[in-house]
């Protein structure tokens, strides 16, 4: 699969999901669509963790400057 945007990527995967939901499919492809979903949800997760460690936070200082930090979510830090 080629570099996917993630919303190309998120699109698939509810397409898969829904799909699924239906009951409409049979076993055989109900797993291959299963399939195609683990692959779009593991591109959106792999392009979220991407994005999360670009992102930086501004923090203002007491000077009036900013500075650069890493944005780490409150479970990392």
């Amino acid at each position: 699969m080629a570099a996917e945007k993630f919303e190309i990527s998120l699109k698939k995967l509810e397409d898969a999901v829904n799909k699924l939901e239906s009951g409409e499919l049979s076993l055989e492809d109900s797993l291959k669509v299963f399939e195609e979903g683990i692959r779009h949800s593991a591109v959106c997760s792999r392009k979220l963790t991407e994005a999360q460690k670009k992102v930086e936070l501004l923090l203002k200082q007491k000077d009036g400057s900013f500075s650069r930090e890493e944005f780490l979510p409150d479970n990392d830090k």
